[in-house]
């Protein structure tokens, strides 16, 4: 289980988290939600320890964030951040292949490739191995970034706005592998998200904050309801059930 206690951040004069306090179920698919600036991509990446906070801490496993070792963290928890980019020219398969550093530091051995093979035909891109990720769609580079994550094979999958400017067809293939990731191979696999719908079909639980601190978590029907919405995003809404998933018609 991951353990969130007393987490807050500051920016200059602006507390961006506020004495967070939430438990992230494990082998659960665990969506965070909320308005821009509400500290959802500031508490994923505290959470990977890619950013660090002014107070509190996080347990991993029983384990308290701050007494992990880098090389032992990398191979629990992986992190895919809301931007990403390679400074040189590769292909999908090296792309792919980074994922697998904290177990081989870049020299690869036989179970370093069998991984790369099984994460490339996990998302169904194996296809596309050899091609350049200038080649290729923003929907393609982003499924070969999951790819990496999924290869480095860690127990806890981060991934902050992974949906970003994604068409429909894109969003809905990856929604699925997460969710395929907790359901077969138990992954912890955690989102921050914007889109409530995607939310209520493939998430388990939900987390929603609203000005740096945390106005709901539980259940996805638990949370995904009129007045909790309403309330962090500040918009006239209704709730409809199709096919057992709450659906969010939102409106001015």
């Amino acid at each position: 289980m991951l353990e969130v206690k007393n987490i807050t951040k500051v920016y200059g004069q602006t507390k961006v988290l506020d004495n967070v306090s939430c438990n992230i179920e494990k082998n659960k698919f665990t969506a965070f939600i909320g308005s821009n600036g509400a500290g959802k991509s500031t508490l994923i990446n505290i959470i990977a320890r890619t950013l660090k906070s002014d107070s509190g801490n996080v347990i991993i496993d029983e384990n308290s964030l701050t007494n992990w070792r880098t090389e032992d963290l990398a191979q629990k928890i992986s992190i895919l951040s809301q931007f990403n980019s390679v400074n040189i020219r590769i292909t999908v398969r090296e792309l792919v292949s980074f994922g697998r550093y904290p177990y081989c530091k870049g020299k690869l051995k036989s179970e370093d490739e069998q991984k790369v093979d099984e994460a490339l035909n996990y998302i169904g891109i194996e296809h596309l191995q050899n091609k350049f990720l200038d080649e290729l769609s923003g929907g393609q580079v982003q499924m070969a970034y999951i790819a990496m994550v999924i290869a480095q094979d860690t127990d806890y999958i981060l991934l902050d706005e992974p949906l970003n400017n994604l068409d429909m067809n894109h969003s809905v293939k990856i929604m699925k592998v997460l969710r395929k990731l907790v359901r077969e191979k138990n992954k912890t696999v955690v989102v921050v998200i914007h889109d409530i719908n995607f939310v209520s079909v493939y998430a388990d639980n939900v987390i929603a904050l609203k000005q740096g601190k945390i106005v709901a978590t539980g259940a996805n029907e638990e949370v995904i309801t009129k007045e909790v919405l309403q309330d962090i995003y500040a918009l006239d809404m209704d709730i409809y059930s199709v096919n057992n998933c709450r659906i969010c018609m939102y409106y001015n």
